[in-house]
């Protein structure tokens, strides 16, 4: 597939998105929240975005304090209708998860986990299903020895895979698994996914590294232009296959693949519908979202008029079109790639999907012709 090669058809569906973006972000209607419930972790992943630790110097929010920011927003969001996903660190370390998801519970939120799996057995899926949890999202990055090596535990695939196996086989439990793809799985990817399938496996999320927290410090596990590009192409051929459905995360503009290897056409929702709440209290889009991304703070401001009155970075991105974005021309479509690929401090674009596409079609290309030379 070519990534420049757009039909009209698509085209004119991008365009009529474009519009639809635009008045979400006039709107605003925040149905997504985030809470950072600890930076706590028992892992040590070398692809963190977080940069958690075992021990971290930031003690977990009170539940109570959550709660209370949560309680001054519910006038002007429809609870039933408003996700709630803790996510950390690994938010199982906490030993009041069950009691804080029954308070969602009382207060009519559906709320969701994500969650490494260390901790995953059928005790613990039991009592968070009694606690009213609606669904759950595992990380595996592929087999034993890659997923290991990322995940910094000889014990992680194992525990991940049999809490993946619980969950197969649970009902009123919506779940999913989300991969990590860099150099060291990318060549098992179609093994792994008819295992995932094996295993009982129905949803599959897959996302690239980009170039944050401890991931900044390990460039080796970004994959190369080439392996990038045909990356898509894997997902495109395997939702045609219609056996598992996969789907790219919710990263950035992909150009022609648009539409053929995700459910929806990108649209970065961090201050439009999304926001969350870090562990310091922060008040931010996505937790990947800091420093000058931050809008306010539960502990001094008040989150209703924080998400009413602020976020203006977020809904206004025209700022965006500067550095390699300012004379590109898919901006209408990708209005400036995910917030979270920009830099917290300046604003530069760390990371350009398509242009990263397209290195690697341009690669595939050059070889081609070289073939046909000979």
């Amino acid at each position: 597939m070519s990534i420049s090669d757009i039909p009209l058809r698509k085209k004119l569906a991008l365009s009529l998105f474009s519009r639809y973006k635009a008045a979400e972000a006039k709107i605003h209607r925040l149905n997504y929240i985030l809470w950072e419930c600890t930076l706590r972790c028992n892992l040590s992943c070398l692809h963190c975005g977080s940069d958690c630790k075992k021990d971290s110097s930031i003690c977990d929010m009170p539940a109570k304090d959550f709660l209370g920011a949560l309680d001054s927003i519910t006038d002007i969001l429809e609870p039933n209708n408003t996700m709630i996903v803790l996510t950390g660190g690994e938010a199982l370390l906490r030993k009041d998860i069950e009691q804080i998801g029954r308070q969602l519970y009382i207060r009519g939120f559906p709320w969701g986990i994500v969650t490494n799996g260390m901790m995953l057995n059928e005790t613990k899926i039991a009592s968070l299903l009694n606690s009213g949890l609606r669904s759950i999202t595992v990380s595996l990055d592929g087999f034993e020895n890659s997923h290991n090596w990322l995940r910094n535990n000889p014990k992680s695939f194992s525990n991940a895979v049999n809490g993946i196996k619980i969950l197969a086989k649970t009902p009123d439990i919506t779940f999913d698994v989300v991969t990590c793809v860099n150099r060291k799985n990318y060549g098992q990817l179609n093994e792994f996914k008819e295992a995932l399938i094996e295993w009982g496996v129905s949803r599959w999320r897959i996302f690239t590294v980009f170039p944050i927290g401890r991931a900044a410090e390990h460039k080796e596990l970004q994959l190369e232009p080439r392996e990038f590009k045909l990356l898509f192409d894997f997902i495109a051929s395997s939702r045609k296959e219609g056996r598992i459905n996969l789907n790219y995360g919710c990263e950035g503009y992909l150009g022609n693949y648009e539409m053929e290897v995700r459910d929806n056409m990108f649209f970065c929702r961090a201050g439009i519908s999304v926001a969350s709440i870090l562990a310091d209290g922060s008040i931010s889009a996505c937790p990947n979202l800091r420093d000058n991304f931050i809008q306010g703070n539960i502990y001094r401001d008040n989150f209703r008029d924080v998400w009413e009155n602020r976020y203006r970075i977020f809904r206004d991105r025209r700022w965006t079109k500067k550095g390699i974005c300012a004379d590109c021309k898919s901006y209408k479509y990708c209005q400036g790639n995910g917030m979270h690929l920009r830099n917290d401090k300046n604003g530069e674009l760390l990371f350009c999907h398509l242009k990263r596409i397209e290195e690697g079609e341009r690669i595939i290309n050059e070889k081609c012709e070289a073939v046909e030379m000979v």
